[in-house]
């Protein structure tokens, strides 16, 4: 026989269904469970105590007794054995009121009811939104007023082009950051064809707001370029950077920041330094660049062919140097042991640089840092490859 602990955890899984069914301007109640364990003739003789008590907890916890909750429904059952017996055959919810009073949900109802009047009276057309994500309406601790301000405002500004803190929005300076993921989820529904970065999580970044962007450092090797006056060496927001059209035919793109600081004099050449490693995703938006022949130098180690292989998903014809076999023997002796890296094959590497990987995947001394090749020896090779 079905005991009211189990009675109340069917009872909790309507809540959403509840709640949506709410929404759709649909009853939800009455409302049955009628699976609450069948008696057969052997309870009733074998068992007969204990099946008693179960009955009477049953009934001490129903709308039968305590005038809320859930509501006993009783029909004759006839035994061979025992004649006719009166035993509970359904559970029955009558209302909305017996429901929220037995499940203890009285505090979450009030508090849906009065937030989905806000949304419904202030913005209709989140109708559908609120339906699958009526939860968020049960929490006592979201001021929907105040997240529908911010709401209100990007529907009528989608690309403020603004940081967060001057938003002329009637809300402190944090309140966004602290309900970062209710706004998204809204405003992904509301103006979906005004994210500028669908993978992006952070606030700022997604919605069209200025942030505080990566810097891209940028070296003139050679003294004939003045795209930039007298100036030699400059760090320019990405977007800035974006938007450049540096007259040079060689993009120089080193992983460490001592290597890049310390190239030499380069023909048509500009140095690129994105923050070293993985950072290079900073640069997968630069059209300019699929006009410019683009070098890569990185470290000799699996990581390093890793970074080489994003880079060419952004600019194919991406060329490494000093990423080569003979490099990596050359300076051996410096070579130390380095974290491994999970890809068994990295697809945009050409057959000099995969057997190098795959060699540096099989030893122990699998890392050969940029810093410990000498400045001749990068002078010189440097020199043969672009005379």
């Amino acid at each position: 026989m079905i005991s009211p602990a189990e009675i109340k955890n069917q009872a909790l899984k309507w809540w959403k269904p509840l709640l949506q069914s709410y929404i759709r301007e649909v009853l939800f109640f009455p409302k049955s469970i009628n699976r609450i364990g069948k008696v057969k003739s052997s309870h009733v003789t074998a068992r007969f105590e204990s099946l008693q008590q179960e009955i009477e907890a049953l009934y001490r916890h129903s709308k039968n007794q305590t005038g809320s909750g859930y509501v006993v429904q009783t029909a004759g059952r006839n035994f061979r054995r025992t004649g006719t017996h009166e035993l509970p055959d359904a559970i029955v919810f009558e209302t909305i009121e017996d429901y929220i009073t037995f499940t203890g949900y009285n505090k979450e109802w009030n508090v849906f009811l009065t937030n989905y009047n806000i949304i419904k009276n202030s913005i209709p057309s989140l109708h559908d939104w609120a339906l699958q994500n009526c939860l968020w309406l049960t929490n006592k601790n979201i001021n929907w007023n105040d997240v529908l301000k911010v709401c209100q405002y990007f529907i009528k500004t989608p690309r403020p082009q603004l940081y967060l803190r001057q938003l002329p929005i009637e809300i402190h300076t944090k309140f966004i950051e602290e309900n970062n993921a209710l706004i998204q989820s809204l405003l992904d529904y509301l103006i979906p064809d005004q994210i500028r970065s669908v993978g992006q999580k952070r606030f700022a970044e997604r919605y069209f707001l200025k942030y505080d962007e990566p810097l891209i450092r940028i070296r003139m090797l050679d003294i004939d370029l003045t795209c930039f006056g007298n100036f030699s060496d400059i760090s320019i927001p990405l977007s800035d950077f974006e938007k450049l059209d540096i007259p040079a035919r060689n993009i120089l793109i080193t992983e460490n920041k001592m290597n890049f600081l310390t190239l030499p004099a380069m023909p048509s050449t500009v140095a690129v330094w994105s923050g070293g490693g993985f950072n290079v995703s900073y640069l997968k938006n630069v059209h300019w660049l699929t006009e410019k022949r683009i070098l890569y130098w990185g470290d000799i180690d699996e990581h390093g062919f890793q970074i080489l292989h994003q880079l060419r998903s952004y600019y194919l014809s991406t060329q490494s140097i000093m990423m080569d076999c003979k490099t990596f023997e050359y300076f051996s002796k410096f070579a130390v042991t380095g974290s491994r890296n999970k890809s068994e094959r990295l697809s945009l590497l050409n057959n000099e640089e995969h057997n190098l990987f795959e060699k540096l995947k099989q030893i122990d001394n699998n890392r050969l840092e940029q810093e410990k090749i000498s400045q001749r020896y990068v002078e010189e090779y440097l020199k043969s490859l672009l005379p």
